[in-house]
């Protein structure tokens, strides 16, 4: 039987196993998903049960998107353009890292009909998902994107690989047309964004990038003030469907049974 993983930390929150047990179990292959929380200097036991075969694959969250690279022996094009993995395995002996956030984000916005096209977008944090984020807005053509975080320096940072970026101070809040929580604040229900968003106007969309809790104090607070909401359950069913497609050559279908499964 073959193991794979979600590694992260938090990781309670993970979903995953859920998913890709019910995708296993539906298509009969002979395999395990869990989840299991880690240390960053745990991480070269992990590849090395990877290099020997005893773990087939492993998805990354938080906060280890980043510091699994140096372990990796190659990266697709979109995980070396992000400098952000999330989907590991073994091909030809060598261990490969794989971004599917891209298309998670990408497929889950066309899925519920938004039309992002020409968009000013507003993106809350500069972590492990957010070069993801970048790169599929870019992809989709919107027409201005502006970050935000606690620490400047990390989205500076972002400017890097993405150099159309403008960065506003934290607590600064510029005209957008859809904001994006790409930070951890809201997977404790009690987590609130200390930002006023009280003079932002009518007819934006807030997407939370989390999806467990089904609704954040951040997406409540752009429904009350009248805009539309969203949170990350299409995104994070469809980075799933691109990683099982990877380790499995199966692309599981996206019907009513599987979004309930996460409800």
């Amino acid at each position: 039987m073959k193991k794979y993983l979600v590694i992260g930390n938090p990781i309670e929150h993970s979903m995953s196993p859920k998913l890709h047990n019910y995708w296993i179990k539906n298509h009969n292959i002979d395999a395990i998903y869990e989840k299991e929380k880690f240390n960053e200097d745990e991480l070269e036991k992990l590849f090395l049960n990877i290099k020997n075969k005893k773990i087939s694959g492993v998805n990354v969250t938080v906060p280890f998107k980043k510091a699994v690279i140096p372990f990796l022996d190659k990266l697709s094009a979109e995980a070396e353009s992000t400098q952000s993995v999330n989907t590991i395995y073994l091909e030809n002996d060598k261990i490969i890292g794989h971004n599917t956030d891209i298309d998670g984000f990408e497929l889950g916005i066309k899925k519920i009909n938004y039309d992002i096209f020409n968009k000013k977008i507003f993106i809350l944090g500069a972590g492990g998902v957010v070069p993801s984020i970048i790169y599929a807005l870019n992809k989709l053509k919107v027409s201005e994107i502006t970050i935000t975080n606690r620490t400047k320096e990390k989205a500076e940072n972002l400017k890097n690989l993405f150099g159309e970026l403008k960065i506003v101070e934290w607590g600064e809040i510029p005209d957008f047309d859809m904001i994006i929580n790409a930070t951890s604040i809201g997977l404790k229900k009690d987590d609130k964004i200390d930002l006023n968003f009280s003079s932002i106007g009518k007819n934006k969309f807030f997407y939370d990038v989390i999806y467990n809790p089904k609704e954040t104090n951040f997406l409540k607070t752009g429904r009350r003030l009248g805009n539309n909401t969203e949170n990350g359950k299409l995104m994070f069913i469809y980075q799933a469907i691109s990683a099982f497609n990877i380790w499995h050559g199966v692309r599981p279908m996206v019907n009513d049974e599987v979004i309930k499964l996460l409800d």
